[in-house]
């Protein structure tokens, strides 16, 4: 279909709440087949870490799989002990995805800025977690 203005093609799905809804469908989805299957026992159908793949070395998000299994069981230690930043950074994405469902939700785009600063931060943080978890 045509928009009237620039005459460009749009998505009959260019709804706001449509993409928040697909991650949370696909989230719910992940979660659900993740409950059933242990992450801590070998031979579960469960996507491998590129990163550790090509280089043998933990990323920043590697044991966040399990950290997710472990928490949906209530074995918050457990966790912990998975993947420390990982888990202390869930309730800011949490929180990122239920405002971009809100705002979607009452029909408005909203896209999250971090400026030059944070971004940094966020980075370093990432590479210094990296580096230490594969020296300890």
């Amino acid at each position: 279909m045509a928009d009237a203005v620039g005459g460009e093609r749009t998505s009959p799905l260019r709804h706001p709440a449509a993409a928040p809804l697909a991650v949370l469908a696909a989230g719910t989805a992940g979660s659900a087949y993740l409950y059933v299957t242990d992450p801590h026992e070998p031979g579960h159908l469960l996507p491998q870490c590129p990163f550790r793949l090509v280089t043998g070395l933990l990323c920043p998000a590697c044991g966040g799989t399990r950290m997710a299994y472990d928490l949906m069981h209530g074995h918050f230690a457990e966790a912990w002990l998975d993947n420390r930043a990982l888990l202390l950074a869930s309730p800011f994405a949490l929180a990122l995805l239920g405002r971009w469902m809100w705002e979607g939700l009452r029909g408005r785009s909203w896209r999250p800025g971090l400026g030059r600063p944070a971004q940094a931060v966020i980075l370093g943080l990432a590479v210094t977690w990296t580096v230490l978890r594969n020296l300890l």
